[in-house]
C-alpha cells in the first residue's frame, strides 16, 4: 500500500516517542522490582484504568471483532462473552478488592497468602507460574498473527507479515523491558489518546458515508437486531453466500445454545478473578483495594464506546464498499482483512497515519502489558524463591531484561507455525481458561479447598485443555450406547461444533481433580486461613473460619454482600453491554435504539452509583476508623 509522506511521518515519530519514553523513566522503573513491576503502587486509578483498557484495544481482538460483526451484525455485540468480557464487572463489582487487600506482586505469590508455605503450597505456586507463562506465550503468538497481516496491508515496504510483527515485536519489548509497568502505563495512555481520536473519526466518515436504507439493503433480514432465537436464521444467501459458509464452520447456527454455553462459561471464569496476566498486575499495581475496584470500572467506560465506533464504522464501510470484493474470493475469503481494506480506502491522509499508528499503538499496548506481566513470575516467583531469596533488586531487574526477552523469542516461535488470530484465539478462551477456571473459583469462596486440590485441580485441566482438542479430531475411541454422554462426546467431535462447547467437559474434570485434591489430604493450616478469611473478608463457605477470628475478635464483621454484589453485577453487565451496543447504533445511525439505549444507561448507572459506588466508598472509611 502507498502510503503519504505524512502518514509515514506521523507513524516514524509515534515509534520513535514511544521508545524514548520507555528510556526517559528507566531509571524510576529500575529502583526496585516492586517499582519494575507494579510502579511502586504510586499510579492513580483513572491512568491505570486506561492504560488497561488500551492493553485491551489490540489489533487482533479489533481485526476479529470487525469480522464478527460484518458476519453476525448487531448480535456480535455477544460473541466477546468467549472471553467473557463481563469479568470487568465481576472485578468491579468486589473482586478487584479482594485481590489488593493482598499486598503481593504476582498472583503466584498471592498463592502463599491463600495456602501458607507447605508441599500443597508450592505445588500450587508451581502451576500457577506454568499456567501464567503458557497464557502469555499464547498472547504473544495471538499478538503476533494480528501485527503481522494488519502491518502487510499498510505499511509500504515490502517485507513478509512475519518479517513485520518482528520489528514492531522488537520495538515494543526494548521500551517495556528498559522502563517496566511505568513505560507500559505511561505510553498506553498515550496510545490510547491516539486510538480514540482515530476511533471516533472512523466511526463519523461511516456515519457520514454510509445511509442507514443503504445498509438495510446490503445485510441479511435480522442483521441489525441485538437480541435472537435459539436459531441464529441469518442468511447471507444472494448477498455473500460465503458468509454462510462461515457461520456453518464457526459453529453459531445455535446461537441461543452457544450463548447459554458463554453465560454459564462466563459466570465461573468471572467469579474465578483474573488470570496472571497484565489485567492482575494493574489491580496489584493500584495504591489501595477501593481505587483497585474504580481502575477496573474505568476500563469499560474508556474501551468499549471508542473501540466499537471503529468496529461499526470499518465493518459498514466493508459492507457496502467491500462485499463484491469479498465474494470474488470465493472460497477463500479472508474477512480478518476487512479492517486493513476498509481503512486503506476511506481513510484521508494524516487521519490514515494517526489511525495506523493508534492501531500499531494498540498492538504494542497488549504486547507490552503481557510481556511486562511475564518475567514477574520468572524473577519473583522461581528465581527469588527458589534460586536466590537474598538476591539485590538491581540483580532483580536485570533479570527481568533477560526474561522479557526469552518470553518474547518463545512467543514469536508459537506465532510462526499458528495459522490464524481465531485459532489461538478460540485456545485461549475456550481449552486454557477452562482449565483455570475451577481451581480458581473454589480458593475464593471455601475455605476447605487447600494447595494439593489447587494443584491438582490446574493440572488436570490445563492437561484436559490441551488433550480434548487432539483427541476429539478422531472418534473411535468414543465409546458408544451411553446416551447422552455419547451423544455429547460425538455433538464435541463435529468439526462445525462450536470449542466453548468443550467447556463442561473440561471444567467438570478440573472440579474433580479440585475435590479429590482437597478432600484426600488436610486442611491447611488454622492460622494461614484465618489471616486470609481476616484480612481479604471474602463471603461463601467460610463459616468454620469465621467462627473462629470472631471468638479471636468480637470487632469483626462478616461478609454479608453477597446478594448486593450479585445485584450489582446483573446490572453492571446489562451497562456495560448498553455501552457497546450505543456505539454501535449511533456509527449505524439508528437513532430510536440509540435512545433506549441511552435510557437503558442512564438508569443502570443510577443503581451502580447508589449501591456499588457509595457503599463502596463507606465502607472503606469504616474500615479506616476501625483501623485507627
Amino acid at each position: 500500500m502507498e502510503l503519504h509522506f505524512i502518514d509515514i511521518l506521523i507513524i516514524i515519530i509515534y515509534l520513535i516517542g514511544t521508545i524514548f519514553i520507555g528510556f526517559w523513566i528507566s531509571k524510576k522503573a529500575s529502583r526496585s522490582i516492586d517499582s519494575y513491576f507494579l510502579g511502586g503502587n504510586t499510579i492513580p486509578w483513572y491512568v491505570l484504568g486506561v492504560s488497561n483498557a488500551s492493553g485491551m484495544f489490540d489489533i487482533a481482538g479489533t481485526m476479529w471483532l470487525v469480522y464478527v460483526m460484518f458476519v453476525y451484525g448487531m448480535k456480535s455485540a455477544w460473541i466477546p462473552w468467549l472471553w467473557p468480557v463481563f469479568n470487568q464487572i465481576f472485578l468491579m463489582v468486589y473482586l478487584s478488592i479482594w485481590l489488593r487487600r493482598s499486598n503481593v506482586l504476582t498472583g503466584a505469590e498471592w498463592i502463599k497468602t491463600r495456602f501458607g508455605t507447605g508441599k500443597g503450597s508450592n505445588l500450587s505456586h508451581i502451576i500457577v507460574v506454568v499456567f501464567a507463562l503458557v497464557s502469555v506465550i499464547g498472547f504473544l503468538a495471538y499478538s503476533f498473527k494480528g501485527i503481522g497481516k494488519f502491518a502487510e496491508v499498510f505499511l509500504p515496504w515490502d517485507l513478509s507479515p512475519n518479517e513485520y510483527a518482528l520489528i514492531f515485536m522488537g520495538i515494543t519489548t526494548l521500551y517495556v523491558v528498559k522502563g517496566g509497568m511505568y513505560s507500559v502505563v505511561f505510553t498506553e495512555v498515550l496510545q490510547f489518546v491516539i486510538m480514540t481520536i482515530a476511533s471516533v473519526a472512523v466511526g463519523i466518515i461511516a456515519m457520514n458515508l454510509v445511509a442507514p436504507e443503504t445498509l438495510e439493503a446490503m445485510v441479511p433480514s435480522g442483521w441489525n437486531d441485538v437480541f435472537f432465537s435459539w436459531k441464529l436464521d441469518m442468511d447471507w444467501s444472494g448477498l455473500l453466500k460465503e458468509a454462510n459458509t462461515k457461520i456453518a464452520s464457526d459453529g453459531y447456527g445455535l446461537f441461543g445454545a452457544v450463548f447459554m454455553m458463554m453465560l454459564f462459561k462466563g459466570f465461573f471464569v468471572s467469579a474465578a478473578g483474573p488470570a496472571p496476566n497484565f489485567d492482575m498486575q494493574r489491580i496489584l499495581a493500584a495504591k489501595t483495594p477501593v481505587e483497585a475496584s474504580k481502575m477496573s470500572f474505568i476500563v469499560n467506560i474508556v474501551l468499549n464506546f471508542p473501540r466499537y465506533m471503529l468496529i461499526t464504522g470499518l465493518t459498514i464501510l466493508g459492507i457496502i464498499f467491500f462485499t463484491d470484493e469479498l465474494n470474488a474470493m470465493g472460497p477463500a475469503v479472508d474477512f480478518e482483512q476487512l479492517l486493513p481494506m476498509a481503512m486503506r480506502e476511506f481513510v484521508p491522509v494524516g487521519l490514515l497515519g494517526i489511525l495506523i499508528a493508534g492501531l500499531l499503538a494498540a498492538f504494542m499496548s497488549t504486547f507490552a502489558a503481557t510481556v511486562n506481566a511475564a518475567p514477574a513470575y520468572i524473577v519473583n516467583d522461581v528465581y527469588k524463591r527458589y534460586i536466590n531469596p537474598e538476591a539485590s533488586s538491581k540483580r532483580l531487574v536485570r533479570l527481568s531484561y533477560i526474561s522479557s526477552f526469552l518470553v518474547v523469542v518463545i512467543g514469536i516461535c508459537f506465532g510462526l507455525v499458528v495459522d490464524s488470530i481465531d485459532d489461538v484465539l478460540q485456545w485461549l478462551t475456550t481449552g486454557l481458561w477452562g482449565g483455570y477456571t475451577a481451581a480458581n473459583v473454589f480458593k475464593w469462596y471455601w475455605w476447605r479447598f487447600n494447595g494439593y486440590g489447587y494443584f491438582y485441580g490446574m493440572a488436570v485441566g490445563i492437561f484436559s485443555a490441551i488433550a480434548f482438542p487432539l483427541l476429539l479430531q478422531y472418534t473411535t475411541w468414543i465409546p458408544q450406547g451411553l446416551g447422552i454422554v455419547s451423544e455429547y462426546l460425538n455433538f464435541l467431535a463435529d468439526p462445525n461444533t462450536q470449542p466453548i462447547f468443550q467447556f463442561p467437559l473440561i471444567f467438570m474434570f478440573s472440579i474433580i481433580g479440585c475435590l479429590a485434591g482437597s478432600l484426600l489430604t488436610t486442611p491447611e493450616d488454622i492460622d494461614v486461613l484465618k489471616k486470609f478469611y481476616k484480612n481479604v473478608r471474602p463471603w461463601g463457605f467460610w463459616k468454620p473460619i469465621d467462627k473462629k477470628v470472631k471468638s479471636e475478635d468480637q470487632s469483626f464483621e462478616s461478609n454479608k454482600n453477597f446478594g448486593r454484589d450479585m445485584i450489582n453485577i446483573i446490572v453492571g453487565i446489562i451497562w456495560q453491554t448498553s455501552l457497546v451496543v450505543f456505539a454501535m447504533f449511533m456509527v449505524t445511525r439508528n437513532f430510536t435504539s440509540l435512545g433506549i439505549t441511552a435510557l437503558v444507561i442512564l438508569a443502570t448507572s443510577i443503581i451502580l452509583k447508589f449501591n456499588w459506588w457509595d457503599k463502596m466508598h463507606k465502607e472503606e472509611e469504616l474500615e479506616i476508623q476501625n483501623q485507627k
